[in-house]
């Protein structure tokens, strides 16, 4: 862990270049988006195992606005019915004390920005303007503004916190334990502890630790979260195998090649820890609003207060000062801290029910301004899970003949795609098959009723001396060959299911102005190419690793016209999620690495649901920008009676709660929004 006091180093690219990775990435982590959550160093250790929120929970969060407002509705209620303790000192102190929970925090902001020579922010006008309503009596007004001001901020930081918490649970990634055999004997060490050259056991469902070279016979791997690629890879003795990959049957043995830190996985969140500094940051839209309406306002009070003094005879300091003060009350930036906040929020709720996570407001402000689409193909427009798609039998056979046969062989193998061919008819009795033998890398031999079937791949037709018809060559999916007796039978291709809304999702985009859409993908290029026909897409690159596709979204936003987003699943798309201007990952069956790095999260794995989010986040900038014209509108109007002395404090406050509530009204209607 970083010691508070430690200063990073940097070099020309704002790369840290001071501490180990786990420090690097713990010093990119986003800072606390409320002053109620906490850092990992506030006081506590956690452990490396333990996942939580690093938020106040829940409720605990609200509780000064809580405090605050039971304190201010008891308040106002007493004043209501004038009873008789509550006078004088006793009313001060009691709207002091209602006041403290909510205004401290932002008179401390405003403390801190002015130590900073940031003079005019909205904490600043905030705490004029509620201190300036204590000063002329007005303390209930003071205690709601301050109090509508903390629950917009809470409301707003309420969905962002569900999303994310910091990028350091990239580092959960990567394997922390791994079995080397030492002294004769299988010992269980940190992987950061093993040398090149080292042997290394990994069991069943287990994450290759460390890359390195096959000592076994024979091993299956998914390395879909890696390479993108949709198939298992069979992988043979002496053959290179890739940390992060996860060992699909069998116990296999693996010589290392390089250290821990310089493995696969541990690239792949270097890629992501670079290309998140990268990440320009935008300020929320109620600051950059702030910068210009605060000193406006601020200057024009003083101006209510002390011009008059030249320009009129009868000038009393106290009647301008208290008009100065209503007009710090009236210029309270009430409506828009609130609505701005609220309007966000509605907009990230109505994307919730639709299975979208935004992890930020400025994400959703992002999204709406994409024109250039880039996406995954695994998981991503297909399903990740293989299927049966076409099955064609030869000769005298037929597919209600044959593929019992088929099931009988395949049924004593656990590769995924024996799985897939089982799933085909599951349910169905499978015929009994004896001397089954498995040819590594080729496939499985056996007798069923006494035929001799042989099922896998083209080696194994050949070393059989089985002829297989051309056709076979011109299928860019992964197929398994049949032969019986010495003849070929026929074959079954597997192919990764496109989803039912890819197509569709396309279109729309097309529809929407998105015109410059392109698949990335680490698939063969022959089965990336075909995907890319069958929906539509022009622009279509297959066989890439991670740093290819990095290059690609990096050459994209070279163009200062292109907002550019990235769709993908995978570990390997994570450095292209962070270096997007919008990175949106498929969260149902994506990896934990992509979902982090992402700003925005599909729940359902529907990649129609872009469109959806798309759509909430052009119809929320639009209900914001409604309430500011209305609220600047109004108040405008306000302050000039304030000024003139024709606008009371109680015409003030109705003006100020009154546009808040519409505003909030208005924002609400974006939770009943229908958006298909």
């Amino acid at each position: 862990m970083i010691d508070k006091k430690h200063k990073h180093q940097y070099d020309s690219n704002g790369k840290p270049v001071c501490c180990s990775l786990e420090e690097k990435i713990d010093a990119k982590s986003p800072p606390p988006l409320l002053k109620a959550e906490h850092s990992e160093d506030d006081g506590h250790d956690h452990s490396h195992d333990q996942t939580h929120s690093h938020s106040l929970d829940g409720w605990k969060a609200y509780l000064p606005a809580i405090i605050s407002f039971i304190l201010l509705i008891a308040g106002i209620i007493l004043d209501y019915f004038d009873v008789t303790f509550f006078k004088e000192w006793i009313r001060v102190v009691w709207y002091g004390v209602a006041y403290i929970p909510v205004g401290f925090p932002v008179i401390k902001e405003a403390i801190s920005a002015l130590s900073k020579g940031e003079v005019f922010t909205e904490f600043f006008l905030m705490s004029i303007a509620t201190i300036g309503a204590f000063a002329i009596g007005e303390y209930p007004e003071g205690v709601a503004v301050m109090l509508f001001y903390a629950v917009g901020e809470l409301f707003q930081s309420a969905a962002v916190r569900r999303a994310k918490d910091n990028i350091k649970a990239l580092l959960d990634v990567r394997p922390k334990i791994a079995s080397v055999f030492r002294n004769d004997s299988l010992v269980e060490v940190n992987p950061n502890t093993v040398n090149v050259g080292e042997s290394i056991q990994v069991k069943v469902g287990e994450k290759v630790p460390l890359d390195g070279v096959l000592l076994s016979e024979k091993a299956s791997l998914n390395t879909a979260a890696l390479t993108g690629e949709s198939k298992p890879q069979s992988i043979l003795q002496n053959e290179n195998v890739l940390a992060g990959s996860i060992n699909m049957e069998g116990v296999i043995e693996i010589k290392t090649t390089k250290l821990f830190n310089d493995s696969s996985v541990a690239k792949i969140l270097e890629l992501v820890q670079n290309a998140t500094s990268k990440k320009a940051k935008t300020e929320l839209l109620i600051r950059r609003l702030a910068k210009v309406y605060t000193p406006i306002v601020f200057y024009l009070a003083i101006a209510v207060c002390f011009l008059p003094y030249f320009f009129v005879e009868d000038y009393v300091f106290q009647d301008w000062l208290y008009r100065a003060l209503i007009f710090l009350v009236i210029s309270c930036p009430c409506a828009l801290v609130i609505s701005i906040p609220l309007g966000y929020f509605g907009g990230l709720g109505a994307a919730s029910k639709n299975g979208i996570l935004f992890k930020g407001a400025t994400y959703m402000d992002k999204l709406k301004e994409v024109n250039t689409m880039v996406m995954d193909k695994t998981g991503t427009v297909t399903k990740g899970v293989f299927k049966i798609s076409q099955i064609k039998t030869f000769g005298k056979w037929t597919e209600e003949s044959l593929v019992p046969l088929l099931l009988a062989i395949e049924s004593k193998s656990t590769h995924p795609i024996a799985k897939a061919i089982m799933e085909y008819q599951s349910g169905v009795p499978v015929k009994e098959a004896t001397e089954i033998k498995e040819i590594a890398g080729k496939g499985l031999t056996g007798l069923v009723e006494g035929k001799n079937v042989v099922v896998g791949n083209h080696k194994l037709m050949q070393q059989f001396n089985i002829n297989t018809p051309y056709e076979i060559e011109e299928i860019v999916e992964s197929n398994v060959l049949i032969g019986v007796d010495g003849e070929f039978a026929g074959f079954v291709t597997i192919a990764d299911e496109i989803k039912e809304d890819a197509k569709e999702t396309i279109e729309a985009f097309k529809r929407a102005g998105i015109n410059y859409i392109m698949m990335l993908s680490g698939d063969k290029n022959s089965i990336t190419q075909k995907v890319a026909t069958v929906l539509g897409i022009s622009i279509a690159k297959g066989g890439l690793l991670p740093e290819d596709k990095l290059n690609e979204v990096e050459l994209l936003k070279e163009d200062s016209k292109k907002t550019v987003a990235f769709i993908g699943d995978g570990i390997n798309d994570a450095p292209v999620l962070a270096a997007s201007d919008v990175g949106i990952a498929m969260g149902a069956m994506g990896s934990d690495v992509a979902i982090e790095t992402a700003d925005v999260i599909i729940q359902t794995d529907q990649p129609s649901k872009v469109v959806t989010g798309i759509k909430i986040a052009k119809s929320t900038q639009r209900i914001i920008w409604q309430n500011i014209f209305f609220a600047f509108g109004i108040k405008i109007i306000v302050l000039i009676l304030g000024a003139g002395g024709l606008a009371t404090m109680w015409e003030a406050v109705f003006a100020d709660v009154g546009v808040a509530l519409l505003a909030i009204l208005n924002a609400v209607r974006l939770q009943r929004m229908d958006w298909e």
